[in-house]
């Protein structure tokens, strides 16, 4: 079976987040051990097989096991996998995922905005970010749609969207077990269980469990950081009265308490601050110095409790039934998000900002209906309404602490150092957001010639937004007899106050033609519009006066325009080469903007006038050998701001008289030019402990040149590219049971994920680092 998992193969979605794709083994290269030499994948929601090869849209499809087996134990992995996807994450609510270097704005996530990469499990969106983190529970397969989503999907989104289905209820009783143990005290325990429990229905439940030791050590605490401490539980129950209609209850609860996502002081550049602002002056003042100025020494000083706690769950009811009018399916589904974190967000082991936490609740539901068919021979359709409401309710806490004035403010000011200035002085604040969607969405394929076919699709979207945001003020020396004083803390931390909303209603669609040049050859072109709905500024804004600049509540959504072209082949029997070339333009690209004012620390959004994005990608599979298979794939990228004309200034140019800077013509952070994952296997017949089976020796390597870790692009804050490698070796049964030897960034790579500013402007930043080499032992069953 791994030469299924192997294969990274291009796919169509008909029916969008609840299209189920099947799998047959092609006899005809069926190798003597029984998996498929070349699989054929098929899309069935429809009631449509199509050859993945003939389906005009670049999609990577991952089985399941070939995923977990290279080390993702959620969607933070899968950018491994996929040169396309960038996963970054400060913690879980900070977290985005981005498709071809758009999305999510890099920097802290802002409650008033969507991502522009769809996040499905079962057809179910999942608006939190927070989501990306979730453990996989019984996954069959995930797929990663490149480009806007929209036609076919209830969800709009800009980038792209991740697709994933879990194993369904079977009426075949099966049970599945995996433990593996590592280093750093790795411990992961994982189960399936599905069978009948009448002759039309049937259940299945999974569980999956994740313990590791931190790999960070805090000389403050004398403890680690950055460890796993992850639960979680998917239960499902089908009702099957007939072949022609099917009715899926699911559930999930997971739970998250790890002590994680703390970063390292990773260096120090020269700012326009005075000398007396800058960080090697703050340091003296205090006599301070990080344990270690090599950041992969993985040692921190960190003196605010780090946690990271999270529960998401959620239930769904899916109705698929087969009609004389065509295939019909109902997805309702509610999910809740709660998060409870601590942060240390000025990366130091000195009281600056001692608490910097924004504890949410999310509550979402949604509704969505399809019904797709044929009209004639040649002509098939899908249309489908969606309906979204959110609730997001978040309850922050900032406090400074005994250091933050010689940080904070100017030395040269009159009574900086009073003492107990702002020694207790923060807020609390209160943010609420709620947003409703509608959407009516469809599209045609006309097959105009046995080679010759034509797909428009429309959407019709309309958004509402509401949101307030309220702090309030405590704590500090008391200055209410000195105003001086008073307008000292003012312009650290002040009030605000200020409710936003809006509505908005898009059109948008696409045009895809597509041509069977030979049996073997399809092309494809793709004309498709899109968008991303106006946001909302949930973080606080500038002031002026101390007042709020409420204009700045609201940003102006996303327009895009996006071109693709492809090019699907199979060269040889049991091998894929496919080439995909695209641009898209964004015009009022949603950003962060990292204020310098000190009151806003978090920063706020902001639109970027126009960004661009063109690359290509190339993916090939290989059955060589019934025992050798090959797979890769590379993408070249090239995304700027073509036109930015306020944007913060990077850190070199912080902490003066510059304000804004024109960043137009410099390139997008968090994507790099070039990204390469390839992988293969090697296989052999033999016996083990009386099982009969083959051994096999497989790796998976990933690699990415630099990229730009600043909103604005910064001389100094580029990080490095890497290589990674993840070998594995083991043995795998006939009877289903299967032993492997692991390890996961092999080569020992010190690399960051991310870089990030430090406070005030004083040329400190701090870096989180990739994880170390680690290796394990896994051992499965199937019966």
């Amino acid at each position: 079976m791994i030469a299924r998992f192997l294969l990274s193969v291009s796919i169509l979605p008909i029916v969008a987040g609840a299209a189920a794709a099947q799998t047959i083994e092609n006899d005809e290269f069926k190798s003597e051990t029984g998996p498929a030499v070349q699989d054929v994948v098929l899309v069935t929601a429809r009631r449509v097989e199509e050859d993945i090869q003939s389906v005009p849209i670049p999609v990577t499809a991952l089985a399941g096991e070939f995923v977990t087996n290279s080390g993702a134990s959620n969607i933070g992995g899968i950018d491994l996998l996929v040169p396309s996807v960038q996963f970054y994450t400060t913690n879980p609510r900070n977290s985005a995922v981005n498709i071809r270097g758009i999305g999510a704005p890099f920097g802290l996530t802002n409650d008033g905005i969507e991502q522009g990469v769809g996040l499905y499990v079962d057809g179910v969106y999942f608006a939190r970010p927070a989501s990306a983190t979730l453990d996989f529970l019984d996954v069959e397969q995930i797929e990663v749609l490149r480009g806007p989503q929209g036609t076919l999907y209830g969800k709009n989104t800009t980038a792209g969207a991740i697709n994933v289905t879990t194993r369904k209820p079977q009426f075949e009783p099966n049970a599945r077990v995996e433990l593996s143990y590592g280093n750093y005290g790795y411990l992961q325990a994982r189960g399936a269980l599905t069978g009948p429990l009448t002759d039309t229905i049937a259940a299945s439940i999974a569980f999956s469990g994740t313990q590791r030791d931190g790999v960070l050590y805090n000389t403050a605490t004398q403890d680690d950081l950055n460890d796993i401490n992850n639960i979680g539980v998917r239960g499902a129950i089908l009702f099957a009265p007939s072949d022609s209609l099917s009715i899926t209850l699911s559930g999930d609860v997971t739970r998250q308490r790890p002590e994680g996502y703390a970063q390292v002081f990773a260096g120090v550049i020269p700012t326009l601050r005075p000398e007396a602002r800058q960080y090697a002056a703050q340091a003296a003042y205090f006599d301070y110095a990080p344990p270690s100025l090599d950041p992969f020494d993985r040692v921190t000083d960190l003196d605010s409790p780090h946690r990271s706690y999270q529960d998401l769950g959620g239930a769904s009811l899916t109705v698929d039934w087969e009609t004389a009018i065509g295939d019909f399916t109902s997805i309702t589904a509610w999910r809740y998000w709660d998060w409870g974190p601590s942060n240390d967000r000025d990366f130091l082991g000195l009281p600056i900002v001692t608490v910097s936490q924004n504890p949410s609740k999310q509550f979402q539901w949604s509704q969505e209906f399809r019904l797709a068919g044929d009209i004639t021979d040649s002509l098939d359709f899908v249309v489908g309404a969606f309906a979204f409401n959110q609730v997001v309710k978040t309850y922050g806490q900032q406090e400074n602490g005994a250091a933050a004035f010689r940080f904070l403010l100017n030395p040269s000011t009159p009574g900086y150092d009073t003492p107990g200035l702002l020694d207790g002085y923060g807020f609390t604040s209160d943010i609420r957001s709620e947003h409703s969607s509608a959407a009516l969405f469809g599209q045609i394929e006309w097959h105009a010639t046995d080679r010759l076919r034509i797909i428009p699709g429309l959407r019709l979207n309309y958004d509402e937004k509401d949101g307030h945001y309220r702090t309030t003020l405590y704590g500090g020396l008391d200055t209410s007899d000195d105003p001086a004083l008073r307008a000292l803390q003012r312009g650290v931390l002040s009030a605000q106050d200020y409710a936003s909303s809006g509505d908005d209603t898009n059109v948008s669609g696409q045009l895809t033609v597509a041509y069977a040049v030979a049996d073997n050859i399809n092309a494809y072109a793709t004309y498709a519009t899109a968008f991303k709905t106006f946001g909302l500024n949930n973080n606080g804004l500038p002031t002026s006066d101390g007042q709020p600049l409420v204009e700045l509540a609201t940003i102006e959504p996303e327009d895009v325009r996006h071109i693709e072209i492809g090019l699907k082949t199979q060269p040889f029997p049991g091998v894929t080469a496919n080439l995909t070339a695209y641009e898209t333009t964004i015009n009022d690209y949603q950003v962060n903007v990292v204020n310098g004012q000190s009151g806003v620390l978090r920063g706020y959004l902001a639109n970027a006038e126009e960004v661009r994005v063109r690359g290509v990608e190339f993916d090939a599979n290989a059955r060589l050998a019934d025992w050798l298979s090959l797979y890769g794939s590379l993408a070249w990228a090239d995304g700027e701001f073509v036109s930015f004309e306020n944007a913060p200034p990077p850190l070199e140019q912080a902490g003066g008289s510059i304000a804004v800077v024109d960043a137009s013509g410099t390139r997008l952070p968090g994507l790099s030019e070039w990204t390469i994952s390839v992988g293969g296997e090697l296989s052999q017949r033999g016996d083990l402990l009386g099982r009969s089976g083959e051994f096999y020796l497989a790796a998976d390597a990933y690699y990415r040149s630099e990229f730009s870790s600043s909103p604005t692009e910064s001389a100094y804050l580029n990080v490095d590219g890497y290589t990674l490698l993840n070998p594995r070796v083991g043995f795998r049964g006939d009877d289903g049971w299967e032993v492997f030897a692991w390890s996961r960034n092999a080569l020992e790579t010190e690399y960051f994920e991310s870089l990030a500013a430090g406070q005030s402007s004083s040329g400190y930043y701090a870096g989180a680092l990739g994880d170390p080499r680690t290796w394990g032992v896994t051992i499965r069953g199937e019966f």
